[in-house]
């Protein structure tokens, strides 16, 4: 959808004609309305074609009638495999209109359409190029925070029981962490080549907010490689305690198959078409059942005393590392 805005006394209004000093607010874009800003507009297709691509990088190019600057912005879709996601925004400043077109809805653009930055204007171009790559960051840094939250929900659910939906959406929060590692690096290098380039010119003030720009694109950076981090540890926290878990179940099995096999061996000689002792007797079913009781019951003490004597020697090995690895007083 083509949104055509304002601005006037009252800030960034929606207007039902292209005039002077404008803003083409493109979003959600359609093919129909890719038509229009390639005829309307005369914007080169080979541009609109990178934009609409989902791993275009983002990058500065200068054309003849206009300067094209496509950033990475942090998009929120959950038809998507990966709910949070990065696509490109396309930033392209002609002399008497700005145009910004994406293939999704960021809150960056949302935040600049609803006003909600002051001393926001439409007239200064390198302004509105650096408030929209502030807003970006400060995006990024709230889908951390959102990402953080639903990471902390997960961990919960899976304290309490590990299924495998929680960990399939941990490795969907990892994806996004990774898509949103890789953006914000992208934008890191286009900010860095904006400071060198001519094709933009500051002034001291935007200067200054340039460097925070970037400066809160470096934190988001950094907070994005800490949560990816913590996430990493998480899912391999889990994992050992899943494959913790499975060795418990085998191991309990395995007593319970090794305690089952004594009454069936005893069985097993009765079985066979020889003489046996209280063959003849008619007591002789009670007591090879009671026999077969017994010996099953006797190696189940046995291997549960097997298992309570392991704690031990492991302390005991402890304390034995202990009193190596620390030295004596006096020595």
């Amino acid at each position: 959808m083509i949104t055509i805005r304002i601005q006037d006394s009252k800030g960034i209004v929606e207007s039902p004609n292209v005039v002077k000093g404008c803003w083409i607010d493109a979003r959600n874009v359609t093919p129909e309305d890719l038509r229009i800003l390639e005829k309307d507009y005369k914007i080169a297709p080979e541009l609109l074609t990178d934009i609409m691509d989902q791993d275009e990088q983002a990058r500065i190019e200068k054309e003849e009638e206009y300067t094209a600057i496509i950033v990475r912005l942090p998009v929120w879709d959950d038809t998507y495999e990966v709910a949070f996601l990065t696509l490109p925004l396309g930033i392209i400043l002609f002399s008497d209109k700005i145009v910004t077109i994406c293939q999704g809805s960021s809150g960056a653009l949302s935040d600049l359409a609803s006003n909600r930055l002051r001393g926001f204007s439409l007239s200064n171009k390198s302004a509105f190029v650096l408030n929209l790559l502030g807003r970006a960051a400060f995006a990024f840094l709230r889908a951390l925070k959102e990402l953080n939250k639903r990471t902390s929900a997960i961990q919960q659910e899976l304290q309490r029981s590990i299924k495998n939906n929680e960990l399939i959406q941990l490795l969907s929060i990892q994806k996004s962490l990774v898509y949103f590692t890789t953006s914000l690096t992208t934008n890191e290098l286009l900010l860095e080549k904006l400071q060198k380039s001519p094709l933009l010119r500051f002034k001291e003030d935007e200067k200054d907010l340039l460097e925070d720009v970037l400066t809160e694109n470096k934190q988001a950076i950094e907070m994005s490689k800490i949560h990816s981090s913590i996430l990493t540890g998480t899912m391999d926290a889990f994992a050992s305690v899943i494959s913790n878990n499975l060795n418990i179940v085998m191991k309990r099995l395995t007593i319970v198959s090794i305690v089952l096999m004594i009454p069936t061996l005893i069985t097993s000689f009765y079985g066979m078409n020889v003489d046996l002792p209280f063959q003849n007797s008619h007591i002789a079913v009670l007591a090879i059942t009671a026999l077969s009781l017994v010996a099953a019951l006797a190696g189940a003490i046995l291997l549960n005393t097997d298992r309570g004597r392991k704690p031990k020697s492991r302390k005991i090995a402890l304390s034995y590392a202990h009193s190596l690895a620390v030295p004596k007083i006096g020595k």
